[in-house]
């Protein structure tokens, strides 16, 4: 009598990083889906989970709540920027590690692109869904101003922390303008071009050397509309930040 051949046990979904990772853009295309054709509030937990092929335990073993979908590879973000720290050669200049590490978020929009101009359509629409969005730009800021700042104290920089909180504030700034116009150009634009034009930007306004040795710090309070093009902004920053003539860069445009 000869054995039966045994079957190889079936995966589970989410049983392994990748399979987690799949299911969790699974959900959040699903989401989207139905966010988009029946509205926000008129869509359930249930509705998204059934879409997505699994339950509704399943799908809080992901999320806390259906706002949170929206945003479903935000952790792996973070992840991956706290690698990037780590991977980074300490010579090179902190703002400019900072910068391709948030870069990683634009790449992550860019790799799907539908879903990411039906969720700009949201996030423009529903409230709760715009805050998520501002909480979510926030703890970026936050882990690359923790970057900065550590490295920052690591060069001796006596206003570590003010710096590391400025510099990061441009940087998400300047990574939220690129986004918000090749979303608006619904993706036509070139993302990674004008992406290297803002971080350039960023980087030449906090490049060491614009004070002197022992100088005594000044503040430096800038005056913009917020129609105001990004280069015009940075350009006044970089003046500012490296000595300029004064103590306000003012634009009245």
């Amino acid at each position: 009598m000869t054995d039966s051949p045994r079957r190889t046990p079936a995966t589970r979904a989410g049983a392994t990083p990748a399979g987690r990772r799949k299911l969790r853009r699974e959900l959040a295309s699903a989401a989207v889906d139905l966010f988009v054709a029946n509205g926000y509030e008129a869509t359930t937990v249930d509705e998204i989970a059934a879409a997505a092929g699994v339950g509704r335990r399943t799908f809080f073993r992901y999320f806390d709540a259906k706002d949170d979908v929206l945003f479903a590879n935000h952790d792996e973000i973070v992840a991956e920027m706290e690698e990037t720290f780590a991977a980074a050669d300490p010579a090179r200049d902190p703002v400019e590690v900072a910068c391709a590490a948030v870069g990683l978020v634009l790449d992550s929009y860019a790799a799907e692109l539908d879903t990411s101009l039906k969720r700009f359509t949201l996030t423009r629409t529903v409230p709760s869904l715009r805050d998520k969005e501002v909480a979510t730009v926030d703890r970026y800021q936050r882990v690359l101003a923790r970057y900065l700042q550590a490295r920052f104290e690591e060069q001796g920089d006596e206003v570590a922390s003010l710096r590391a909180a400025v510099a990061a504030a441009a940087i998400a700034a300047a990574n939220n303008h690129v986004l918000r116009r090749w979303l608006r150009s619904g993706g036509e634009e070139d993302i990674s071009a004008s992406a290297a034009e803002a971080f350039a930007l960023v980087a030449d306004a906090f490049r060491p050397g614009g004070r002197a040795a022992g100088a005594p710090e000044e503040t430096v309070v800038a005056v913009m509309t917020t129609a105001t093009p990004l280069r015009e902004v940075m350009t006044q920053l970089s003046a500012a930040l490296q000595g300029g003539d004064g103590h306000a860069a003012r634009s009245s445009q």
